[in-house]
């Protein structure tokens, strides 16, 4: 495993969202003074907190999965995780709506939820299921060890004897085909590969290896974090500070200062000087190499898809839905197309929505409901579309009117406070392409072709995030902490 070289002693962390918190918790437990410079008046980075007439909303990622993710860097410093979060199992942990009436939920206990399909789909599908669990199972087992959580240099490092296992799983294959074997029923096919999307890829375009995310979500379980999922960066941080980690909020770093080949310091916009044995950069990787690094050719990248977010604080409540809701369109294919290939926005919404205030009331006013409301749209490469002028809004009131087809009556009426975050909005935050999801994983962005988290051309700078290993979603970016902060001490993960 390469490594930086020269001295490791301080270690300053641009950023202080989940990768960047995760390896100051590691490099803090391996003895490294660290210092964490964050713009903002809060950690949390993309998961921030978004307060607005006393609603509260997580701004980033509202779906947790793996905990044991969060527990292991507080671990490193001797600390349990539920004396810093308080998480409550969500059962069913969707429920997903479908064109024809039906509803399917989506339970973690594999005994419950094969009923559960049976009772929707025929017991020739819960067969599927129980098969499907098996392989999805061991695909994570084999995944997580030997590819995931590891630093990759070069693709030799993929040879070994769990690639072959991979192989002959059939992980190399298209993921649609392969979740086709298990399930033939196309609402269960669309539960089990809609995360996909999330990957960046439409489910025939993505790799079966990619059924691990239907895995973490469907049946490792899904939790939610008391106070919401920002409570998850809070945690980390507090736990950092106890142990000797320095938090500079409120501050800007606009360039990371070089010497014959090393960085030497971290420049913040009020003209300070952080003096600095190792860089760590948690911002969009792109746009660290861009704006904080010196000039040089970057890699062209295929980035996944958008998304536009509605933040709604509402009086109308909903007894029938869960805390997550996966509402499809009757289009499945042809919703990929239009939004991956075609830069469009769906003809046929399918969306997520989530209801927080069900499980934790305290992020709203007495009686009030908040909601969470997630629809892909195309990249700002794949899709350049006039957010900045009235398309969020008129895009917004489309999206409310299909919720209300679909079943939330009076949805639009009751709605008190909005704030629409679009993928311009993305892009003035720092996001390479105004999206969220990072750079796609195809095959090429993958793994040790995924780009680097040790800068190629400066010894001591190394990444973290989703844009680097191992990807995208909460769990990759918390093990991308723990990646960065193994390239500093040389520890192997």
């Amino acid at each position: 495993m390469r490594t930086v070289t020269g001295r490791t002693d301080h270690v300053v962390v641009v950023g202080a969202g989940l990768g960047g918190l995760a390896c100051a918790l590691h490099l803090a437990a391996a003895g490294r003074q660290v210092t964490v410079v964050e713009r903002e008046a809060v950690p949390g980075g993309r998961a921030g907190k978004l307060s607005l007439q006393g609603y509260e909303f997580d701004t980033g990622p509202t779906v947790l999965t793996m905990p044991e993710l969060i527990a292991e860097p507080l671990a490193a410093v001797g600390e349990n995780l539920s004396d810093w979060l308080e998480l409550t199992p969500l059962d069913p942990a969707y429920r997903a709506y479908y064109p024809d009436g039906s509803t399917l939920d989506v339970r973690t206990d594999t005994v419950r939820m094969a009923a559960e399909i049976s009772r929707v789909c025929g017991p020739r599908e819960a067969d599927g299921y129980l098969r499907f669990v098996d392989f999805a199972r061991q695909l994570w087992r084999l995944e997580r060890n030997a590819f995931i959580d590891r630093n990759l240099d070069t693709p030799v490092d993929l040879l070994n004897l769990n690639l072959l296992k991979l192989l002959g799983m059939g992980g190399f294959r298209r993921l649609q085909p392969k979740i086709n074997q298990y399930f033939r029923d196309p609402r269960t096919q669309r539960i089990f590969s809609f995360q996909a999307m999330y990957a960046g890829l439409a489910p025939h375009d993505a790799l079966a290896i990619y059924a691990v995310i239907a895995y973490l979500d469907s049946v490792a379980g899904v939790f939610f974090p008391k106070g919401g999922m920002h409570a998850v960066p809070r945690a980390l941080a507090g736990a950092a500070e106890k142990h000797g980690v320095t938090f500079r909020y409120e501050t800007t770093v606009t360039d990371v200062e070089t010497a014959n080949g090393r960085a030497t310091a971290v420049i913040t916009a009020d003209g300070s000087r952080i003096p600095a044995d190792v860089v760590v950069l948690n911002p969009d990787l792109p746009i660290a190499k861009r704006d904080l690094l010196p000039p040089a050719r970057q890699r062209r990248l295929r980035y996944s898809p958008s998304c536009v977010v509605l933040h709604l604080g509402s009086r109308q409540g909903y007894s029938k839905i869960a805390h997550h809701n996966i509402h499809f369109g009757s289009k499945w294919r042809g919703t990929f197309d239009e939004v991956i290939r075609q830069g469009l926005l769906m003809s046929d919404p399918s969306l997520l929505v989530t209801n927080p205030t069900r499980t934790d009331p305290s992020g709203a006013p007495a009686g009030r409901h908040s909601y969470y409301v997630l629809a892909p749209t195309p990249n700002l490469v794949a899709g350049p579309m006039d957010w900045r002028g009235g398309l969020a809004e008129r895009y917004a009131a489309s999206l409310v009117r299909t919720l209300e087809q679909r079943g939330y009556v009076g949805f639009g009426d009751g709605i008190e406070v909005q704030q629409i975050i679009t993928p311009a909005d993305w892009e003035d935050q720092g996001m390479a392409a105004g999206t969220p999801f990072a750079a796609a994983h195809t095959f090429g962005q993958t793994g040790p072709f995924r780009p680097a988290n040790l800068h190629p051309g400066l010894d001591n700078v190394v990444f973290t995030g989703s844009g680097t290993q191992p990807g995208v979603g909460v769990p990759m970016v918390l093990i991308s902490g723990k990646l960065a902060a193994a390239r500093v001490t040389g520890r192997a993960s």
